[in-house]
């Protein structure tokens, strides 16, 4: 028998709305507070019992609802927020569907008293299981209350699929967090079992950030502030040195409304991709204005997904925007008293080196500073009787004078090596100190990118060719990827079914291991292919590169050689970071100093 086509009960049409609005807890908590918001809270208070599940009260000093309207404000498609197609084509507020506290009221008790701001008094209805209750007086100043209690104690089986306590709790709190971003200049507190976990006073948006997330990210963060077209970004984004290893610190608003989308996430990630440690994920608070007509945020019921007209401008607005802050030196952050565990990648270790005559010459110490510094830095190790000897402690005066620090050098002017690893420098605020093969390594990976995308990857031949033993598939490699090979610098020729031999490589690298770079390389070719390497895996490749020419530990250098290096970080984009995303340096300030040795106390 054919079952019969008829209309579904109205408690039930709510029923599966909310399966789709009310997820949890915090589903309800983001539609209450985002009503709020739309009628022009100054000030919002949140109660929560038990994560939210047994109570989610939301109290503000918003515009309210008049008494006629209350019936009106928990029914189905009832809004004040559009009227017309037009409308939704350019929605500005947050709430637009009307379907919201209808489904909350299907699946709970729900309270709901206002007073407008042109009435007496205040009014509350109740509503439980679709039945209405009719307006009664209430005691409430302007602005509304919603006391939304047992959450789903009608459907048993879907109350079962919460969490705990805790769980749920954290997801109200997060929520919470997203809408206090948005609204910096709203007073938000927030109460669970009796105890206030949050308040948060009306501010700008520094001050927002920095008492939701911390002083240590507003301390390690950028400002970031760009417009082109009918596009702006604003807000704060982490340095990659302070990276997280999970997604839990990023927010990004459109039009101050938290989304999660794809297309501005991949965006992100491009921009932090030359930068970011290995699994590590950027921390920011990303407010994009953009013209409404350009967005489409009726995709889902939840309201955290949306469309863009033109999506491809907007990654690329995102892209330049985030990679531009992002390669400007960025003195300020660096401050001391974080602790950072000291490592050494394998790419950072001695490999042995090569015995034949080639490596030896490639290896002096003129060609090596020539390459490292330039031919002023070069002529001077050649008139040293001991180029690599410990650094001088005593300068003349006229270098003195000539050194003294300045916000023209914000990195200052090296005044020695520690354990042959760090540079330490003073500048106009105190200390400097610089992990020098990781600053060499950004400086020789920012050079070799804008050599190659030129055109002007210089080669060097080699006076005698570095032969070494190859198994079948890096000859295999070599010969297939000539043509890339070429392009990257170097020239290898197939001697023999075992031998290969290095004829040229880029000129930067002359001093590196020869030998372990090029099996490098070829593994990397072998992995991602030929084909990639110079477009999706090009900066991979050209990491490793650099990774192998810069300057390594235990190496040596005087204070002309160290203040080339400090002078090629400050015109090197993104030289606060190596490229693996550590970081390169950092400053204590001559007052943390004097606290160390309780000066003035």
């Amino acid at each position: 028998m054919t079952a019969t086509i008829k209309p579904l009960p109205e408690l039930l049409i709510n029923q599966i709305a909310a399966g789709e609005v009310v997820e949890r807890p915090a589903s309800v908590l983001k539609e209450l507070l985002e009503n709020s918001i739309d009628a022009g809270a100054r000030k919002i208070i949140v109660q929560l019992q038990q994560g939210g599940v047994k109570q989610i009260r939301v109290t503000d000093d918003g515009f309210g609802i008049a008494k006629e309207e209350l019936p009106l404000a928990l029914m189905r498609h009832s809004t004040s927020k559009i009227s017309t197609l037009e409308d939704l084509h350019h929605i500005t507020s947050l709430g637009f569907r009307g379907e919201a506290l209808a489904s909350i009221a299907a699946v709970s008790r729900l309270t709901l008293a206002s007073r407008h701001a042109s009435l007496e008094h205040a009014w509350q209805i109740r509503m439980e299981n679709q039945g209405m209750s009719p307006p009664t007086p209430s005691s409430l100043a302007t602005g509304t209350m919603l006391d939304v209690n047992d959450l789903y104690f009608n459907i048993p089986a879907r109350r079962k699929f919460l969490k705990s306590e805790a769980t749920e709790f954290a997801h109200c709190d997060e929520t919470f967090k997203r809408i206090a971003f948005s609204q910096a200049g709203t007073e938000f507190v927030l109460h669970h079992n009796g105890k206030v976990r949050r308040q948060l006073r009306a501010a700008n948006l520094a001050q927002r950030i920095a008492a939701v997330l911390g002083d240590e990210f507003s301390q390690t963060a950028v400002f970031v502030d760009e417009q082109s077209s009918a596009m702006r970004l604003q807000g704060m984004i982490a340095l990659p040195a302070y990276a997280r290893s999970s997604r839990d610190a990023q927010y990004f608003f459109v039009n101050r409304r938290f989304v999660n989308d794809r297309l501005i996430s991949h965006a992100l990630r491009e921009a932090y991709r030359d930068v970011l440690h290995l699994d590590k994920y950027p921390a920011f608070v990303l407010f994009l204005e953009i013209n409404p007509e350009e967005v489409d945020v009726n995709v889902h019921p939840t309201k955290t997904e949306v469309r863009f007209r033109e999506s491809r401008a907007l990654h690329q607005f995102i892209f330049h925007t985030i990679s531009k802050a992002l390669a400007l030196p960025q003195s300020g952050a660096r401050q001391g008293g974080e602790h950072r565990e000291v490592s050494m990648p394998r790419s950072m270790l001695a490999y042995p080196r090569n015995n034949n005559a080639q490596q030896n010459q490639v290896a002096q110490p003129a060609n090596f500073y020539r390459t490292l510094f330039g031919e002023q830095a070069a002529a001077r190790a050649i008139r040293s009787d001991d180029a690599l000897s410990p650094p001088q402690t005593q300068r003349p005066a006229h270098v003195m004078a000539a050194e003294e620090p300045s916000q023209d050098h914000p990195l200052g002017f090296a005044l020695g090596q520690l354990h042959g690893i760090y540079i330490l420098a003073q500048n106009a605020r105190g200390l400097i100190v610089v992990d020098m093969h990781a600053a060499h390594e950004r400086i020789m990976y920012e050079k070799l990118k804008s050599a190659l995308d030129q055109r002007v990857l210089a080669m060097q031949t080699l006076l005698i060719p570095a032969t070494f033993q190859a198994d079948s598939l890096e000859i295999t490699i070599v010969e297939e990827n000539s043509d890339t090979l070429n392009q990257l610098g170097f020239e290898i020729a197939v001697l023999s079914p075992t031998t290969l031999a290095v004829r040229a490589v880029p000129a930067s690298l002359q001093n590196a291991d020869i030998v372990q770079l090029i099996h490098d390389i070829l593994r990397e070719i072998r992995e991602y292919g030929g084909s990639q390497i110079l477009t999706a895996k090009r900066n991979e490749i050209l990491a490793t590169m650099a990774c192998h020419g810069a300057v390594r530990a235990n190496r040596r250098l005087n204070l002309e050689e160290m203040n080339a290096l400090l002078r090629d970080m400050e015109m090197t984009e993104r030289a606060d970071q190596c490229n693996h995303g550590r970081p390169t340096w950092f400053e204590t300030s001559l007052a943390d100093l004097d606290k160390l040795f309780m000066r003035g106390e």
